[in-house]
């Protein structure tokens, strides 16, 4: 038995998550086909209920496409403040519970329960675990239970909507053949296409397809494709509490009180992590910022937000910590900030906006900062 069948993995899966949270604020949507995003003709579809999947709607399409092709959906511009709220109260219930967890973006968990059996039956705790949350949040959840990742999160996509998959040992290979090679995490749209250019188009095909060849033509993720066609992943669940935090701090040379430089750093800080945050594909959903006195005292503020990685989102947070941390007006020798409750997934708050010039501009940005440093786009408060 491979190491990776010796483990006991569950991943959980909020279906339709921000419709879902919708619904629950306002139970005249059930049933009704809804669409989240950009509410004008240039915003982009951020979410949609299962009803407008079946009028073509899918996340990212131009919203003018989208109402043209269900005209008769209820639009609705998105809140990260409330998804984030019932994000973080999955994730306290699926903490209280489960041994090992990682939350691996806003609305989906990995848990490690290999052991589970000798006790209690990995199949039944976790089916008691998506009933309390269903029953404490009102949310519909998926699971899919099997040896590892991989396997996990494929069967929680067949099991949806708001259902549950167990996938033992033996039945990994007769679930995963007959699926089409979308189903396998890590192959996009492009690598989709590469692929059925090379007449593979379920997953038994790929298993069979040598991985040099893979490797060959898809680089180093061919192996990694081809082992996941193969069931086999033995990517750790990497336990939440012990996701790494992104920050950075400065000690002066000569202690200092001059705020107005103080806050120049702070938004240098900020715009420098945030930019990590957007390369590493990660959101913060906390924000803390650090001063230590010249008598070495240390003072610290944090405070929960929305889920971003948006330097003018993160900015203002830092700044307000900042005038509220900053009160006894004695002299500073360090400052600093850390961005925690870190989840993988990308910008989401801009699909609520009525165009796309925001995630556009920090787009060309990163760009810039990525092709010629981080300090060569900055803002204007540094330009003297």
């Amino acid at each position: 038995m491979m190491e990776s069948e010796k483990r006991t993995i569950v991943h959980l899966d909020l279906d339709t998550f921000f419709v879902s949270v919708e619904r629950l604020v306002n139970s005249k949507l059930i049933g009704k086909p809804v669409i989240i995003g950009g509410t004008s003709d240039r915003g982009v579809v951020a979410a949609c209920s299962y009803e407008s999947r079946a009028f073509g709607v899918h996340s990212a399409m131009p919203m003018q496409m989208a109402k043209r092709l269900c005209s008769q959906a209820v639009f609705i511009r998105g809140d990260m403040d409330l998804y984030s709220k019932y994000s973080r109260l999955v994730t306290e219930i699926i903490a209280e519970k489960a041994p090992v967890f990682e939350k691996a973006s806003i609305d989906e968990h990995y848990l490690d329960i290999t052991g589970m059996d000798r006790f209690f039956g990995s199949l039944k705790w976790s089916r008691e675990l998506r009933q309390r949350i269903i029953k404490e949040t009102g949310l519909p959840i998926s699971f899919g239970l099997s040896v590892n990742k991989t396997v996990s999160k494929i069967a929680t996509g067949e099991a949806k909507p708001n259902g549950e998959l167990n996938i033992p040992p033996a039945q990994i290979k007769p679930f995963l053949y007959p699926l089409s090679i979308r189903k396998i995490p890590m192959i996009g749209s492009k690598s989709y296409r590469l692929l059925r250019s090379m007449g593979v188009s379920t997953i038994k095909t790929l298993s069979m397809v040598p991985p040099d060849m893979l490797e060959q033509v898809m680089g180093k993720n061919g192996k990694i494709i081809w082992r996941k066609a193969n069931g086999i992943d033995p990517s750790p669940v990497k336990p939440y509490h012990e996701k790494k935090s992104m920050g950075t701090e400065r000690t002066f040379d000569k202690d200092t009180t001059d705020v107005k430089r103080l806050k120049e750093i702070l938004v240098g800080m900020t715009e420098k992590t945030a930019f990590e945050l957007r390369q590493a594909n990660k959101l913060t959903g906390n924000v803390t910022v650090k001063i230590r006195y010249s008598n070495y005292d240390t003072h610290t503020l944090r405070q929960r937000i929305a889920y971003t990685s948006f330097d003018h989102l993160l900015l203002s947070v830092v700044l307000e910590l900042f005038e509220r941390l900053y009160n006894r007006r004695m002299l500073i020798r360090l400052i600093g900030i850390r961005f925690s409750d870190l989840v993988s997934g990308h910008q989401q708050l801009n699909l609520f906006e009525d165009t796309s010039g925001m995630a556009g501009l920090y787009q060309a940005m990163d760009y810039v900062r990525k092709r010629f440093g981080n300090k060569a786009i900055r803002r204007a408060v540094f330009l003297k």
